[in-house]
């Protein structure tokens, strides 16, 4: 594993293969044998679940209820919400056949040329069309309103260019779709949703985001407003971490979803959508992970305290492990996962490297010596600190430096986004300086035209406009066009 370990690429030589490299030796995912697509370990599986069940329960907090909807939709429903599919077009993955049958020497399967279905099927890119053709049977009266449903699936959008996790042809998300009476109640749902994210991003992967709103350009297909989490990854570039969407009356309207209201009039009901995905795994790994391998925030570590006895002679592990049974049992009643290492087929350098490539937060290595001293070496992942401290009172002792560390990590990601974070009101000092990454809080115009002129000069997006900054007196003019600027904006280079 030591031996593996330093096949590990270094950040700094090449941060893509850096990451490409932890992914697959971390054992979080590898490649599948389709194009674009991967495989997720155990391992990379169980943060995911961690994730999932954590928003499951705060989306249940807020009332909504898990659903599933079909994977294949017809392309019928498609041609209803133009606007909305034109964004997904291109990545569109199409059945168009039934059934497979022997070719006629018995050598190949192939399509059978008379299975052809009558109407095309897509693979979702996303489930808005089925969800709202299904909406409308579900919705009569303003008493079955807010509706809100949420499903745990996969999606498939036919990328030409995939990493692990970041943008991968097939990925796992949940998408979010609610109905509401009123633009009101629906455009707070979707900023009900942008803060769930927020929060949970900041709290459990210990990833600090930005808040804020995506211009009309940035917008999901479809939407009158989308709003967004950006956070920043440790080559500078931004990662939208999660979007939440207002989409108005549009899937409403396309397919004639209406409630009779108080007065027992009909009207067209008010929408959101709103999700995160796989990539969430992408942004852990990018935020907080060094030359050494993972390091996990403890909230999602899968295994978060692993203990490894030293010894030479079997009466000495015996010991050991009868000193430790109680810690074990102490840390488990304190809900902290937690594995005792006795394999004899590997030697302690070997797990040690294994352990801290896996990001395990804490380890606690004990041997003979420890036993007479009444010590135990305890080692942190964020710093790979070591120090010896009395046996006693250990399990308390860990699981206050696993708050510790939880709050480390995001501390140290909060003051390197801070650091790289600029305001700026010059292009040219603008074009020189994205080459290196990070968050340009800039001046802009509020018009397309000078947003697609950044992008084909330098390759940076308008990422938000971000909410916690005071847009109601921007001064200035923009740096692009000349004119007024109407908001201050955060431009990064994007994932």
């Amino acid at each position: 594993m030591a031996k593996e370990l330093k096949q590990l690429t270094k950040r700094a030589e090449n941060y893509s293969q850096w990451y490409n490299d932890l992914v697959m030796k971390a054992d979080l995912a590898e490649t599948a044998p389709v194009r674009g697509c991967m495989i997720i370990k155990p391992y990379g599986y169980a943060i995911w679940e961690k994730m999932q069940s954590v928003l499951d329960a705060d989306f249940k907090r807020l009332g909504v209820k898990n659903a599933y909807f079909p994977l294949l939709i017809p392309k019928s429903f498609f041609a209803r919400e133009a606007e909305h599919v034109k964004g997904f077009a291109k990545e569109s993955a199409v059945v168009t056949h039934y059934r497979l049958k022997t070719s006629d020497d018995g050598k190949d399967i192939i399509v059978d040329p008379e299975a052809k279905l009558d109407e095309e099927l897509i693979i979702r890119p996303t489930s808005e069309t089925m969800i709202w053709h299904t909406y409308k049977n579900w919705i009569h009266s303003y008493r079955d309103l807010p509706l809100l449903c949420n499903q745990w699936c996969n999606v498939m959008r036919w990328e030409m260019r995939t990493r692990p996790f970041l943008r991968t042809s097939e990925f796992l998300w949940q998408e979010g779709h609610t109905a509401h009476a009123t633009a009101q109640e629906a455009e707070e749902m979707a900023k009900k949703m942008l803060h769930v994210y927020a929060d949970f991003v900041e709290n459990w992967l210990a990833v600090p985001v930005i808040r804020g709103v995506k211009s009309p350009t940035e917008r999901f297909a479809g939407a009158l407003n989308t709003y967004t989490i950006e956070a920043m990854m440790q080559d500078g570039k931004a990662l939208q971490s999660g979007t939440s969407h207002f989409l108005g009356q549009n899937f409403a309207k396309s397919f004639d979803v209406t409630f009779l209201n108080k007065e027992n009039k009909p009207e067209y009901v008010w929408a959101t959508s709103w999700g995160v995905s796989t990539r969430l795994m992408g942004a852990l790994i990018m935020t907080h992970s060094d030359d050494n391998g993972l390091v996990l925030p403890p909230r999602l570590a899968p295994l978060q305290v692993v203990i490894v006895p030293i010894y030479k002679k079997a009466e000495q592990l015996d010991a050991i492990t009868e000193k430790v049974k109680p810690v074990i049992e102490e840390l488990k009643a304190k809900g902290i996962s937690v594995k005792y290492d006795d394999d004899d087929t590997k030697r302690p350098g070997f797990k040690f490297a294994d352990y801290e490539l896996k990001g395990v937060p804490v380890r606690l290595v004990i041997g003979a010596r420890d036993l007479e001293a009444g010590t135990v070496e305890v080692m942190r992942r964020d710093t790979l600190e070591k120090e010896s401290v009395p046996f006693d009172g250990i399990a308390a002792r860990v699981e206050n430096l696993l708050d510790d560390i939880q709050k480390n990590v995001f501390e140290k990601a909060r003051k390197f986004r801070e650091e790289h974070t600029y305001e700026c009101d010059n292009y040219d000092e603008f074009k020189k300086r994205i080459n290196d990454g990070g968050f340009f809080l800039c001046p802009w115009d509020g018009t397309a035209e000078t947003e697609a002129k950044i992008k084909e000069d330098t390759q940076a997006t308008i990422r938000c406009i971000p909410l916690d900054v005071d847009q109601t007196n921007v001064t200035g003019t923009d740096m692009v066009s000349g004119k007024p600027a109407k908001y201050k904006v955060i431009i990064a280079r994007a994932y």
